[in-house]
């Protein structure tokens, strides 16, 4: 089913939070479509949309400080079910009349919650005794008037509030991380108890209506993609290829920074696997004179970024002659962590980092229109749609990689020898994964070349070269990850097959960062 075909939706209202996307996904993990928007969306929209349900994101402000992101009260008289989470607990309870203050003791992390009304709808077979997760220095002292509270810890005298009536819901925990152990069910009561949704989401429908619909779009004309051979680009010339054939051109830019022997990977897959034109370009020595002398990580971003698409525009414009269409593997986070999630003072989602595929076209390249059919994905509905088109599981479950490539997973400035260096290292790494099969307990594993040197032994010799970090972790949604707990033994091999096998390395380091703190990529 098509985003546009849909007849239930459920807002999520971003205020800031970190987890805004995390909150969409959970929701579509239960069958229904929930798109994000900024909590400056106007009210007159919210009602035109029809959503069969409300969400309020948390945030990092205090609603009492009137700079914060506020909304009208008069959503909560839409007759549409709310569910604040977080800020939007308090957010609700400071619109509804009541008292919000900073709390006597903060709550971080895991805690016990006791559901004072179990035979409330969000609680329905959840244990009266559970664990959530708490992020919040703020609470609700006195609830509004009307509202019951539902769940309590020993220093959140109310960590849930409802008022059945008007159908709405509020909790101070997240229930959309995995530490709420009963968290997805609260949220499957709300989405299908409260709101009383059906659960139409599903990527079969979506396929069958997205072809349909770029058929009837594209028609005789042509279409030029451009192709990276990850999972997003490849997914996307999967569907136009279903739907359109030899009308599809996919342009693949090999701009010297991707993994090792990954360009002929790239090309031998997509020549074999499609009905397509496919275009390679190998342009790594202009990638490197570029780079020279970079080493701020946004500057390599752009420069990678800026280049990419000369590379990719000079060769459009040989054929594209204003009667083709532009597509590219846009999915939703890469939207939203552009700088399209919730904006203004003191309070929206920060840009995380800039998205190379987030560019404009050219203004003297005449296109038909831009095509974006992943662009309402979340990574993981992208992966069901490629399995479903009959892409191999090695291309579809392919580790994640930044559209800068190694570029930002070298710390400081770029060299050819630096690429050199990591790409062997890392080759290693994914060798030796593979032999041992430990890979598949992973979300995501790579190298670093850290910029630092150290003092080493070599035979009898003393060294001073590189030292490579190794970075791997697990996770459900990226979202938030955890630094893996990989066996003693394989880091052990890992290590001493990486200073043996690859000049200029002496030492091998492993991250045990989580994120948050840190993010999944050093750069």
């Amino acid at each position: 089913m098509s985003v546009k075909s849909i007849t239930e939706k459920v807002l999520v209202l971003d205020f800031g939070g970190q987890y805004n996307q995390l909150i969409a996904r959970r929701v579509r993990d239960h069958h229904i479509y929930a798109e994000i928007l900024p909590y400056t969306t106007p009210i007159e929209q919210i009602k035109e949309a029809n959503y069969k349900g409300i969400i309020f994101t948390g945030g990092p402000n205090s609603v009492f400080d009137m700079e914060s992101p506020h909304y009208t009260p008069d959503i909560l008289e839409l007759g549409i079910p709310v569910l604040g989470i977080c800020y939007g607990c308090q957010l609700m309870a400071w619109m509804a009349g009541g008292t919000v203050a900073t709390a006597p003791v903060s709550e971080y992390g895991k805690i016990d919650v006791t559901v004072t009304k179990p035979e409330s709808l969000l609680f329905a077979d959840v244990p009266a005794e559970n664990v959530v997760w708490m992020s919040h220095t703020d609470y609700i002292s006195e609830a509004p008037k009307g509202f019951e509270v539902t769940a309590k810890t020993d220093n959140c005298p109310c960590a849930a509030m409802e008022l059945p009536e008007k159908k709405l819901y509020a909790v101070q925990f997240h229930p959309e991380v995995t530490h709420s152990v009963y968290g997805s069910k609260m949220l499957e009561n709300f989405l299908y108890k409260v709101c009383e949704c059906e659960g139409q989401w599903v990527m079969d429908s979506f396929i069958e209506d997205t072809v349909a619909a770029l058929r009837e779009r594209i028609g005789d004309k042509r279409v030029i993609l451009g192709l990276s051979g990850g999972v997003d680009s490849s997914v996307a010339a999967g569907l136009l290829s279903r739907a359109i054939g030899k009308q599809l051109t996919c342009v693949f830019v090999d701009q010297g920074l991707m993994r090792k022997d990954e360009g002929d990977f790239v090309e031998e897959t997509f020549t074999k696997l499609f009905d397509m034109d496919f275009v390679r370009v190998n342009c790594g020595d202009r990638f490197m004179e570029k780079l020279a002398g970079v080493t701020d990580p946004e500057k390599k971003r752009h420069i990678i970024g800026d280049e990419f698409y000369a590379v990719f525009w000079d060769e459009i414009k040989k054929r594209a002659k204003g009667n083709a269409f532009f597509a590219q593997g846009t999915i939703y986070p890469d939207r939203i962590e552009s700088g399209n999630g919730a904006g203004g003072k003191k309070s929206g989602s920060s840009v995380i980092k800039t998205h190379h595929n987030q560019r404009g076209i050219p203004a003297d390249i005449d296109f038909l229109g831009v095509i974006e059919p992943l662009q309402d994905l979340f990574k993981d509905e992208v992966r069901k749609v490629g399995e479903k088109l009959g892409i191999p599981h090695e291309l579809v479950w392919r580790q994640p990689f930044p559209g800068p490539g190694l570029g930002v997973r070298i710390i400081g400035e770029i060299t050819a020898e630096k690429v050199r260096i990591l790409q062997d290292a890392d080759w290693v790494l994914r060798d030796e994964m593979a032999k041992n099969g430990y890979e598949s307990n992973l979300a995501q594993f790579f190298c670093v070349f850290t910029g630092a040197k150290s003092v080493g032994v070599m035979g009898d010799h003393r060294t001073y070269e590189n030292v490579i970090a190794i970075r791997a972790v697990t996770t459900d949604d990226f979202m938030t990850a955890d630094w893996a707990r990989i066996p003693f033994d394989i880091l052990a091999t890992v290590s001493n097959r990486i200073t043996n096998e690859v000049d200029g390395v002496n030492r091998i380091v492993y991250d045990i960062t989580s994120k948050p703190p840190g993010t999944v990529e050093f750069e």
